[in-house]
């Protein structure tokens, strides 16, 4: 297909194609993540469709005449732009990939059925029809809200007109605005995500941090509604609020909002707004379960994007889905952390919830609907039942913005952040309590309003959220970090970290859609070759001359299932305890040798800081294998040969390890934690067992590291763990030579190693004073 693409046809290359939404949503899909089934109608069937219908020149023009300064001016071009495009006919050669592309989708939803023997087809799939604009979900510009979804759609020729209608929401007053605003180009382009409709009977949205507080980015927030999670954005409730700790995923708190509406699908197949039953208007939309069960996928999330996130989740039938992530884009600007003394407190007027933190004062203007815009001023404060995208360009000139509804996840939330102003949601009453022209105050670091101007004592701390600089912090105890992706090697992290402690293999050898058994299957060994070759090479280039340690391939049977070869892979119980790691690469030894040749060939490139580590030991007898084919291969001996301790058997063996010869070794915490204790770390019943600083972890760990050495064996961590402070100041005290943590904690654990380093040499160097 030309105009249409499905998720395991997806390419690093298409983000062009198929816009940021719909990249995301490929990638989460490929990773294992629960995403709804769906296919992506290119910004290429865009493109023909202005074409055909001569509409990008004009679109254009127009938009050039805009004064965007004035709203009324913004306003008038978006209905004019989006009524030529409504007008219009889609090209019967698109409209025909639209239309087989969700005949297949609504085929595949059949269970255990053959879609090639299926004669006819289905036109009774629910689907969402969702914008995917190239400038939307990517990197700074998250672009949330400004085009346009179309929820329980049923029909191919429904589907084409609700395709239509996306590609017209690419011109609504906030897109071009967002869009002028940020330099980003009018004709970009959109692609449109057509996915499986979740029939929620709950859901809602989570930030992998605190967006009211980016400082707090220990602990995940969600919001919850019951329906669909349109009523959480368009801020027609107060939604339930949870947070959870990310460490532990324990619920730390839970504020029960008050829900009076919910949009589901009713029985003719229309999503419609009704009232919540009287008995669930103030009643817990999650379960404890769920929440932590939701929070531990945010997580996830969060760790292989490598940058807090925004999703959007949905339950039905007690099953989670995630149906969209996103960057969290506020946190690349300037954020003034406020710390201050009320010299004198006024009349408190009104309570919510502080969303966009700041303290500012000026004339109130309550704004009843979008005719009433003209009326904000430059420093004015905005007051309003809830904002929506047509806010947006009044909402830049205000001072602060009040609502009546909505929660941290709302259009208003989430738009003050980007704009950095302060931001009070969820008062309940603000447009009846405060008048026009009313000097007021807004304290949105505590979600309150005082009567009047309240003098406040400020101290301002500008800092860069993503501020990377260290300055020349030197420790001991190297400070290694964990890659999965080439392309994050950049010259940056490189100059930060002291090398790079775990290189994944597992993304380079799927992002091509195929298993990495399938390569063998297919007798593509060179291909296979290629790609670890460019992959590792890159990498290794970037940190030259830091050492790469490479972890050959530890792919669980059932974690690639969904692409090319994966059905091939053997059905097992439990495949975390399954064929997997070092056991399963001296069995099947043709990918071990692949990953061996890379290697060697990038050495005779002169690349000699590349070491090989391998997962899941349990004993000296695979080492000892991986060694012979190593030597078949003709690896120099020179290479660096390490394991990975993730194992109570190779923790309690490793002096037999040290006397077979290796070079370093380094903790896998996650299951190193999960087999001392035996505890499944995926299930969230038990999260709250699932402890890497029990003692009997600890012990392993301290035990190692003493024989380790005695053997002059160099000790690492690349488990989660070794991303937490706490983890890091233990394993310094025990005398590791090196932590290897995640990209985001880089930072936190360089300063974390210097400060124990250093009380470290106080208590010996009081030590030594108490003796002379």
């Amino acid at each position: 297909m030309k105009y249409v693409i499905f998720p395991e046809d997806v390419e690093e290359e298409d983000l062009q194609k198929i816009g940021g939404k719909g990249f995301n949503l490929a990638k989460m899909l490929k990773a294992g993540f629960p995403v709804p089934p769906c296919f992506f109608v290119t910004t290429d069937a865009y493109h023909k469709f202005l074409e055909d219908n001569d509409l990008k020149s004009k679109i254009i023009e127009r938009i050039s005449k805009i004064n965007f300064s004035d709203v009324n001016s913004l306003i008038e071009a978006s209905k004019e732009i989006k009524s030529w495009i409504i007008q219009s006919s889609v090209p019967e050669d698109v409209k025909k990939e639209i239309i087989e592309a969700y005949r297949k989708l609504a085929q595949s939803d059949i269970p255990d059925v053959d879609v090639g023997i299926i004669k006819g087809f289905r036109e009774d799939l629910f689907v969402a029809v969702r914008s995917s604009a190239v400038t939307e979900d990517i990197g700074k510009a998250s672009a949330a809200g400004q085009q346009e979804t179309f929820l329980n759609i049923k029909g191919s020729l429904n589907v084409v007109e609700s395709v239509k209608r996306c590609w017209a929401s690419m011109f609504t007053p906030r897109a071009i605005y967002y869009r002028h605003q940020k330099n980003l180009p009018q004709d970009a382009g959109i692609g449109v995500v057509v996915q499986k409709m979740v029939n929620s009977e709950k859901s809602g949205v989570m930030f992998t941090l605190n967006p009211a507080k980016p400082k707090e980015a220990n602990v995940i927030v969600i919001e919850a509604v019951f329906g669909l999670g349109e009523t959480i954005v368009q801020g027609e409730v107060t939604p339930d609020m949870y947070i959870v700790d990310k460490e532990s995923g324990k619920i730390l708190e839970k504020n029960i909002g008050k829900k009076l509406w919910e949009r589901v699908r009713d029985s003719s197949g229309k999503t419609i707004k009704r009232e919540v039953p009287e008995n669930k208007v103030e009643a817990q939309v999650l379960t404890d379960n769920e929440i932590v069960a939701i929070a531990a996928y945010g997580k996830k999330i969060e760790e292989y994007y490598r940058r807090p996130q925004d999703i959007e989740f949905a339950v039905e039938r007690g099953k989670i889905y995630i149906v969209q992530s996103r960057p969290v884009t506020f946190l690349a600007e300037d954020v003034k952390q406020i710390t201050e003394t009320k010299e004198e407190k006024g009349k408190v007027l009104l309570r919510g919830i502080g969303v966009s933190p700041g303290i500012v004062t000026g004339k109130v203007k309550i704004i009843h609907n979008l005719s009433e815009l003209k009326k904000i001023e430059k420093g004015d404060i905005l007051v309003t039942e809830m904002t929506s995208p047509d806010y947006v360009p009044a909402m830049e000139k205000s001072a602060a913005i009040i609502t009546d509804r909505g929660g941290l996840t709302c259009h208003a939330a989430i738009v003050s952040r980007e704009l950095g102003i302060p931001c009070i949601v969820g008062t309940e009453n603000a447009t009846k309590v405060l008048k026009d022209d009313m000097i007021v105050t807004v304290d949105a670091n505590h979600g309150v309003v005082y009567e009047g101007e309240i003098e406040i004592k400020k101290k301002e701390e500008e800092r860069r959220v993503e501020s990377v600089s260290l300055g020349e912090i030197i420790t001991a105890t190297h400070v290694k970090v964990n890659l999965a992706f080439p392309e994050t090697a950049t010259q940056e992290i490189a100059e930060k970290a002291d090398g790079v402690g775990l290189l994944r293999i597992e993304h380079m050898l799927t992002k091509s859609g195929m298993h990495p058994i399938e390569y063998i299957r297919r007798g593509l060994k060179n291909e296979l070759i290629r790609i670890l070759e460019e992959g590792i090479g890159k990498v290794a280039e970037a940190f030259y001359p830091k050492p790469v340690w490479v972890r050959s391939l530890d792919a669980r049977t059932d974690e690639f299932r969904h692409m090319q070869g994966g059905d091939k892979e053997p059905e097992e119980d439990n495949p975390m305890l399954g064929w997997h790691g070092i056991r399963r690469s001296v069995v099947e030894t043709d990918i071990l040798k692949c990953e061996f040749e890379a290697i060697k060939r990038l050495h005779e490139r002169g690349l000699n800081n590349i070491g090989i580590m391998i997962p899941f030991v349990i004993s000296v007898d695979e080492l000892k294998k991986a060694k012979e084919v190593a030597r078949e291969v003709g690896l120099p001996k020179d290479i660096k040969f390490g394991i990975m301790v993730e194992t109570p058997a190779c923790a309690l063996t490793i002096e037999e390890f040290c006397e077979e010869g290796i070079d370093f070794i380094s903790f896998g915490t996650n299951d190193l934690t999960q087999l001392t204790l035996g505890v499944d770390r995926n299930n969230e019943n038990l999260i709250e067992l699932f402890n890497p600083f029990h003692e009997a972890v600890l012990k392993q760990m301290k035990y190692v590291i003493d024989v380790c050495k005695d053997y002059g064996v160099e000790t690492s961590i690349c488990g989660e763990a070794g991303s937490n402070p706490k983890m890091a100041e233990i394993l310094v005290e025990y005398g590791i030579d090196s932590i290897s943590a995640n990209i985001d904690a880089l930072d936190k654990i360089r300063r974390t190693v210097a400060r124990k380093e250093k009380e470290i040499l106080l208590r010996v160097a009081k030590k030594i004073e108490e003796k002379e």
